[in-house]
């Protein structure tokens, strides 16, 4: 119980409710973002979602994970270093998952942006968990200090990706350009049909 107490994880813990408390409030955010892709008239696909929203949901709550791992009253701390480890090498495993997912969609071209954000960086703060995890019983002090930024890094990431979802809805998905381009597409359909009647 002594080690418990003079645990360095104890030194984080306000850090890691307000990360914690963070990651679980933007999870809600994302269901918001969901709520909107289905009231817009062009419905996203599966593939979509699967590539680009539901890894949103996952960093947020890899970031409560991480808190709830880093708060609890470990005996050792191995064993916070192994749980660590394993959220890393799942968030890694996933986040390969997801980049196969972005490439096989079809509905929208992924810019360098959506690759830095959905892929690059996840694979980054993933693997910073992995590797601190290995070494947290070694450096603790020090470790912790990574720990915390792989967790930050999630976080960033995943607002970042809200964001970026919302905002493409607002531009790309508002009623009046879905009007337009079915105006214009109605009136070259109406087009087509008139120069098949004239010859």
């Amino acid at each position: 119980m002594e080690e418990v107490a003079r645990s360095p994880l104890i030194a984080w813990e306000t850090f890691y409710v307000i990360v914690g408390s963070s990651g679980a409030a933007l999870t809600g955010l994302q269901f918001v973002v969901i709520a909107l892709i289905a009231e817009s008239k062009r419905q996203a696909t599966t593939r979509e979602i699967e590539a680009f929203g539901t890894p949103t949901i996952i960093h947020f709550c890899a970031v409560l994970l991480v808190s709830a791992i880093l708060s609890a009253p470990w005996h050792t701390l191995a064993s916070a270093g192994i749980a660590v480890g394993a959220c890393g090498a799942a968030g890694l495993i996933y986040s390969v998952i997801v980049v196969r997912r972005a490439r096989r969609q079809t509905t929208y071209r992924p810019v360098f942006e959506d690759w830095l954000f959905h892929a690059a960086l996840p694979l980054a703060a993933y693997a910073l968990l992995l590797v601190a995890a290995v070494v947290l019983s070694s450096y603790p002090r020090r470790v912790l200090f990574v720990v915390a930024g792989a967790a930050l890094l999630l976080l960033f990431i995943g607002i970042h990706n809200a964001w970026d979802t919302v905002t493409y809805i607002a531009i790309n998905l508002t009623p009046e350009k879905e009007t337009a381009e079915a105006q214009d597409k109605g009136s070259d359909d109406t087009e087509d049909i008139q120069s098949g009647n004239s010859k």
